[in-house]
């Protein structure tokens, strides 16, 4: 065993009469095991041999330092390297982009401009991988041109560095037009076009690229896979999901931590959560995406024993929380009105190195606002390090609407409307404040600056999925081939939940109407007729799984337990913030959300 040198090696220590060849291999195993004792050692009889001054040898101690993480200690070698080849300046350029030195990448590889040398097949991906970290898309485009000058945009791995990089900064038709001309496309490609539809939101165009990738016989990688995975759970295509874990599992059995991940955010956001717990187990090797992706669901489906455990078993496997760990946990307090843990997990960020951010500080507000320690919400705003943003107001809001505070709504709108611009959804939220304690000409004041500054209100959707079909409602709605029967059976349920003691509560419906508008209008809100749509589609043991891009309103979430009870269904329902389960008249969140 090689042992780090403590001292100038003996003249008979075997390592001095190494040659040239057993040096580089021994470095290139050195490099593959990350061991860096080792590698020390080697490195000074290098020294001492002279060897160092051979761009060979410095290009193999270059990689080496920077698989052990050691990007300095490799731009130390470059500099005492005195003649630098293309390698040597690739191998450094290579070091800085791997190790989330981006900057200093694109500042070397100008500096090798500059000294006349050009750039080859492996140094051009490692620039345009750093322009995409940087979001310069200025930089990665100078330097596809130079790749067009220099007849390197046509090579496989130049281009695919290329697409990833314009997908990244946001630039999806030059990616996309840079991808048609490949002569020749691998996997990377591939995968680069779909993530960045994915991340732009075009989640038909990346599903019908990955189909044209598997009709073309593409052996797809996790990348792919997790990207579209991602587009499955955000548009909660299950059926489609599963038939994409299937191939995941036909193509590579043991599942890689990145579709791990993707596929428990999948079957949660889906609402099947059983399956996410079944694929954390599966996972062999989890990384700490995989462990933050697993608290959330959690968090999400009101599993809050479950997400305390967690956090605990993940200190026990060696692994550090960051700050995306500890929002999960403070989501999951917060949503279980369990306020002291939740200030417990706060403080226990700062002794993990991790600094509270404006998220963390939304996330506290939040915790205090929902269980009625309101003033204490305003002192954490108040002496918070960073500026209040827009979700600090809005959790503070959400606290007041619940507890009927409506003086310090009006505060918390105030504060609101001095930051500028704000979402329509917080629009919505002050206008629904001013409306719930009867200022209708407030509210109306709030909803005529959302139309004057042209953005519209977001409609209220639920949506089921049937096979590869999604059914949509909205509130009121008649277009449904089947909304004879889903009515009727809206009627049906109605009755018995009435004879079961349900009474309408119509103080949730924020407009100026006489009482029986207004209970006309809450009977028929879109999750009650997704919901009687999967009563008279799915079989009576077959839970309804019910998705809604806004929050369900509270008269809504007293009739879907009266639903339950009355038809002996399971049903889940997704708002735009939890899932809520609800069996035998009860409901998994505790009337707590």
């Amino acid at each position: 065993m090689l042992q780090v040198l403590k001292k100038p090696l003996p003249p008979q220590n075997p390592l001095n009469q190494l040659g040239f060849q057993q040096i580089c291999e021994l470095l290139l195993s050195l490099t593959h095991s990350r061991s860096l004792p080792k590698g020390l050692q080697l490195h000074a009889n290098i020294i001492k041999s002279g060897f160092q001054t051979l761009p060979l040898v410095s290009h193999h101690l270059i990689n080496f330092y920077s698989k052990c993480q050691l990007p300095l200690f490799s731009r130390q070698i470059f500099h005492e390297t005195t003649r630098k080849s293309s390698t040597t300046w690739s191998s450094l350029i290579s070091s800085f982009a791997q190790n989330e030195l981006p900057s200093l990448a694109i500042q070397y590889f100008r500096r090798m401009l500059g000294d006349r040398m050009l750039p080859d097949d492996h140094i051009f991906p490692s620039a345009t991988k750093s322009c995409a970290i940087l979001g310069r898309i200025d930089v990665g485009g100078s330097i596809h041109c130079l790749a067009v000058k220099t007849g390197y945009e046509g090579d496989v791995f130049v281009g695919s560095s290329l697409i990833d990089m314009y997908a990244k900064c946001g630039d999806l038709k030059i990616a996309r037009k840079v991808f048609d001309e490949m002569p020749e496309r691998n996997v990377v490609s591939w995968s680069g076009m779909i993530y960045g539809y994915t991340q732009s939101g075009e989640d038909e165009e990346a599903l019908r690229l990955f189909k044209q990738a598997l009709c073309a016989d593409l052996k797809v990688n996790d990348f792919t896979f997790s990207s579209v995975l991602r587009v499955c759970g955000t548009s909660t295509l299950l059926e489609l999901g599963k038939q994409i874990h299937g191939l995941c599992v036909k193509t590579n059995f043991d599942l890689s931590s990145f579709v791990g991940s993707a596929l428990i955010s999948l079957y949660s956001k889906c609402g099947v959560i059983e399956a996410a717990y079944q694929v954390f187990d599966e996972v062999r090797v989890r990384n700490l995406g995989t462990w933050n992706a697993m608290l959330i669901a959690c968090a999400q489906h009101a599993h809050t024993d479950k997400v305390l455990d967690l956090f605990k078993e993940l200190g026990i496997f060696g692994m550090k929380p960051n700050f995306i760990t500890f929002l999960c946990v403070l989501y999951a307090c917060s949503h279980a009105g369990l306020v002291e843990k939740g200030k417990y997990y706060f403080e226990l960020m700062k002794e993990y190195g991790i600094e509270p951010g404006a998220q963390h500080y939304a996330s506290l507000v939040d915790l205090l606002g929902r269980a009625g320690k309101l003033q204490e919400a305003v002192s954490i705003i108040e002496e918070m390090p960073v500026a209040p943003t827009e979700s600090t107001w809005g959790a503070l809001l959400t606290g007041c609407r619940i507890h009927g505070n409506t003086e310090l709504a009006a505060y918390a709108a105030d504060k609101v409307f001095e930051l500028g611009s704000m979402s329509s959804g917080m629009h919505m939220l002050i206008s629904n404040a001013y409306a719930a304690a009867g200022r209708w000409e407030d509210a109306a004041k709030a909803r005529k600056t959302l139309r004057d500054l042209g953005v519209k209100k977001e409609t209220g959707l639920s949506w089921v999925e049937v096979g590869n079909r999604v059914h949509t409602f909205t509130s009121g709605d008649r277009c449904h081939l089947r909304t004879k029967e889903i009515y009727k059976k809206l009627e049906e349920l109605g009755e018995g939940m009435e004879r079961a003691g349900y009474v309408a509560d119509t103080s949730f419906v924020l407009q100026d109407l006489d009482g029986i508008e207004k209970s006309q209008k809450i009977k028929y809100h879109s999750e009650r007729l997704a919901i009687a749509f999967g009563m008279i589609t799915f079989p009576p043991d077959r839970p309804i799984r019910v998705m809604k891009n806004l929050r369900v309103c509270g008269d809504c979430h007293t009739a879907i337990k009266f639903m339950s009870q009355c038809s002996g269904r399971v049903i889940i329902v997704r708002d735009n913030n939890r899932f809520h389960r609800f069996e035998d008249g009860k409901c998994s969140c505790g009337d707590y959300w």
